[in-house]
């Protein structure tokens, strides 16, 4: 019963401390967060890509998007889809 006691109140006691300081944005969208200007380029690109049929998760897009920010595929794709949600949702 003791023990069970004990558990509960370290629970308890943890539940009450204040969470450590959450990890920085990574630097890859503290870029486009800084720069509203990056990110309203990216938003036009991938409208005229979406003029043409093409989608910002396509693999034409992503390519469009590394290769102008001079990114790998993966740090490409996790940038459009934050400028996407973030600053131009209309961009499908």
């Amino acid at each position: 019963m003791r023990r069970l006691a004990f558990t509960c109140f370290a629970v308890l006691l943890s539940a009450a401390l204040p969470l450590p300081p959450l990890q920085a944005a990574s630097p890859l969208l503290e870029s486009v967060k800084q720069n509203p200007q990056l990110a309203k380029r990216l938003c036009d690109d991938l409208r005229q890509l979406n003029g043409r049929g093409v989608t910002s998760k396509s693999p034409e897009a992503i390519a469009m998007v590394a290769k102008s920010q001079g990114l790998n595929s993966t740090d490409a794709e996790i940038l459009t889809t934050y400028v996407v949600g973030l600053h131009c949702p209309d961009v499908r």
